[in-house]
């Protein structure tokens, strides 16, 4: 079937997303190379809250010009949506927190394509992670954990079977992701998708900045230093990527927009060879596209399900 001009515009909006976020493990690894991880992701989170808000306040303003007086401008329902925003904001805000600083800590001592094709495993966790919320997986899934283990072997294993450290806190940092996708996955049908990020964004940056008085020392000159790369990852890696995803994928197939997304790691793979110089070996490169048909075929619907499992079809962002 012809895709329209509605779809085919959707899917180059997510194209343009996965290079955003693959564009954003640059920044993040130049970023480390000048502020400690909790003032990147201190100063990173403050910026992608903010330049949300404006983002709400248009649709708020559109929403009350079209439907004007509803439900949802009484007290009660009011209050209870607010008590919804603020758990599940805490709880996502969390997660990400926790997947961000590991993620950032990793990329100090890996190489972008390495930290962009190991976070994108989150796709495969996903699934396992619902096996222990009582579902049934499929053969199919279990193939892309074994494709994915495989390839993770190729791509970072040296010499010993041990994982280099910053590739292990970047594999952690993919089930913190799974585990921020399947929050995500529990409170967005009952919260406005844009309003939610803006809320977790500020609660990660809120702890993380915490955490960068308490553990770290962060100066003028280093933060300057940084600033590009700050920029970058808040405004465009959270503020602009996650917009664009929620309007995205209005519309749009959820098969085609998981594809899509997955060329984050592609990018992120380009972008360290391009503006860092970071090559991959033979090796490395088997290991990389093992890993990507891995993605990619975890995300292919079976022919007996039409429709996949609603947390394995959020997909945020990795981002970053």
């Amino acid at each position: 079937m012809a895709m329209n001009v509605k779809q085919l515009r959707n899917t180059l909006l997510l194209v343009l997303t996965a290079l955003i976020w693959g564009c954003s493990f640059v920044a993040q690894s130049v970023g480390a190379d000048h502020v400690g991880p909790f003032t990147f992701l201190a100063t990173r989170s403050w910026l992608g809250g903010i330049v949300l808000l404006p983002v709400i306040a248009i649709m708020d303003a559109q929403k009350r010009k079209q439907l004007g007086y509803s439900a949802e401008s009484q007290p009660e329902t009011q209050k209870k949506n607010r008590r919804t925003l603020l758990i599940g904001g805490f709880c996502c805000g969390l997660f990400l927190f926790l997947a961000s600083l590991t993620q950032q800590i990793g990329l100090a001592s890996t190489t972008t394509a390495k930290a962009g094709f190991i976070t994108t495993l989150y796709v495969v966790i996903v699934p396992i992670l619902t096996l222990f919320m009582g579902r049934k997986i499929g053969k199919k899934i279990w193939l892309c954990v074994v494709m994915g283990v495989v390839g993770l072997y190729l791509l970072c294993m040296t010499g010993s079977l041990t994982l280099e450290y910053g590739d292990a806190m970047v594999l952690l940092c993919a089930f913190l992701f799974a585990g921020h996708i399947l929050v995500i996955g529990h409170f967005s049908p009952h919260l406005d998708g844009i309003r939610l990020s803006c809320a977790q964004f500020f609660v990660t940056a809120i702890i993380s900045t915490i955490c960068m008085f308490l553990f770290e020392q962060p100066t003028l000159a280093t933060l300057q230093s940084a600033a590009l790369p700050i920029l970058y990852a808040g405004i465009l890696g959270s503020g602009v990527g996650y917009t664009l995803q929620v309007v995205a994928q209005k519309g749009l197939n959820p098969t085609i927009a998981s594809l899509t997304m997955s060329l984050e790691s592609v990018f992120s793979a380009l972008a360290g060879w391009v503006l860092l110089g970071q090559g991959l070996s033979v090796r490395e490169l088997a290991g990389c596209l093992l890993m990507f048909a891995a993605i990619v075929l975890a995300q292919l619907p079976d022919r007996k399900a039409p429709q996949t499992d609603n947390a394995s079809e959020a997909i945020p962002s990795s981002e970053s």
